[in-house]
């Protein structure tokens, strides 16, 4: 009998928790719209963003690169 009594008393929360949150949204007042952006003028156009590839850099060995380079070297002796 405890049970149920603690039970309901319990379970009541969430449900006065959902009638509170119903009612302030209820409540509440819409916020005004927001104004249009700008809009910008059609003879101007933004700057060109694109760079050109610069030179590329000499490869480096690096912790993963087992004897590649001297493999390279060689077959240039060899040619």
């Amino acid at each position: 009998m405890v049970e149920i009594i603690f039970l309901m008393l319990v379970l009541k929360l969430p449900i006065l928790y959902l009638i509170g949150v119903v009612w302030w949204a209820v409540r509440a007042e819409p916020r005004p719209p927001e104004p249009a952006p700008l809009l910008v003028p059609a003879g101007t156009e933004p700057p060109d963003r694109h760079r050109r590839p610069g030179p590329r850099r000499p490869q480096r060995g690096g912790p993963h690169d087992r004897g590649r380079a001297p493999q390279r070297a060689a077959r240039k002796a060899i040619r």
